[in-house]
């Protein structure tokens, strides 16, 4: 799954550990999101959303492997 979190987090000047902070997550979990090495869980997802103002479907982006 491809997602906009580094490009959102840019906009907003946040660095990755700032927005780990925000969310209550490790500057480890937002790196491997946004390098697509871990598929954040639906409720980390939701947090995410919530925090830019977006959809998850906006956000995170499935691209089908077949």
């Amino acid at each position: 799954m491809r997602s906009r979190l580094r490009e959102l987090r840019e906009a907003r000047g946040w660095s990755q550990s700032e927005l780990a902070g925000r969310l209550g997550v490790s500057r480890q979990t937002v790196n491997a999101v946004e390098t697509g090495k871990y598929d954040p869980s639906l409720p980390l997802a939701f947090r995410i959303g919530r925090m830019f103002g977006e959809s998850i479907e906006s956000i995170f982006l499935f691209e089908d492997e077949a």
